[in-house]
């Protein structure tokens, strides 16, 4: 008796993609057209798992040219623009010949996709850190100098010290280690891209926790940055300790 379609499609579900074809193979002269399907959008899932493969492969461009290096180290911040909350870096170094897909700059990932890839990331990585400098250093010293603050802390966290450092957009003064500036580091490098949603979802969970300490401002919701609303609420309600002073002149007198 022929399976049915029920039973073929189960098997085309709990299967990984990378064992799709063997499947594919197995049903190819079945012509009925709930299996043909099944077989197109397997196919499409492999297609797309290979295009993937492809652009992790030139995501690790800049970790292939740097490669006589042992410790690649990725660093990227997150949380330079927001009005209230820290700012937030982290340095990643990735291992040698790693299989991880998907990585890319934060933004262009959900919350969802995020949250998984930050537990793999950490899960496969050589060594991970994270750097935060609070809003009234960030008053003290300006954005820009906080950020680099965050960085060489992360840096310093590290369980091993990076041979060289791919970082996203900048040179960090008073490092003693080789660094490579990339532009868009975060959408080219697969060792920044790691950082980026590291630090992205770090500092999304500190904002979380913050919307609980001080209500009104829906930190949850805009993660500190200038909403409509967290603006309203700033004039409406005025500054709370984690508002970056510097920043708020423009709100409040």
């Amino acid at each position: 008796m022929a399976e049915t379609i029920k039973d073929i499609r189960e098997k085309f579900q709990n299967t990984d993609v990378e064992d799709l074809q063997v499947l594919i193979e197995a049903y190819s002269a079945d012509e009925r057209s709930g299996v043909v399907t099944l077989i197109r959008n397997a196919q499409k899932k492999i297609d797309a798992l290979e295009k993937e493969k492809e652009r992790m492969y030139n995501m690790f461009s800049f970790e292939r040219e740097y490669g006589d290096n042992e410790y690649i180290c990725g660093i990227d911040e997150v949380g330079r623009g927001p009005l209230a909350g820290p700012v937030m870096t982290a340095a990643v170094i990735l291992p040698k010949n790693c299989a991880l897909l998907y990585l890319n700059d934060s933004k262009k990932l959900s919350a969802e996709k995020r949250e998984i890839l930050a537990e793999k990331i950490k899960e496969n990585a050589v060594a991970w850190a994270i750097g935060r400098v609070e809003p009234e250093r960030i008053d003290e010293i300006n954005i820009l100098q906080a950020t680099y603050e965050a960085m060489r802390q992360a840096i310093q966290k590290l369980s091993v010290k990076p041979d060289i450092l791919l970082n996203d957009a900048v040179i960090i003064p008073e490092v003693d280690i080789p660094q490579v500036k990339i532009i868009k580091g975060d959408a080219k490098s697969a060792s920044i891209a790691a950082a980026s949603i590291i630090a992205k979802v770090a500092r999304d969970h500190v904002m979380v926790e913050y919307d609980k300490e001080y209500p009104g401002y829906d930190f949850a919701g805009n993660k500190g940055y200038g909403s409509a609303s967290h603006v309203a609420a700033l004039k409406e309600i005025g500054p709370c300790p984690i508002h970056r002073r510097s920043f708020i002149g423009n709100f409040v007198g």
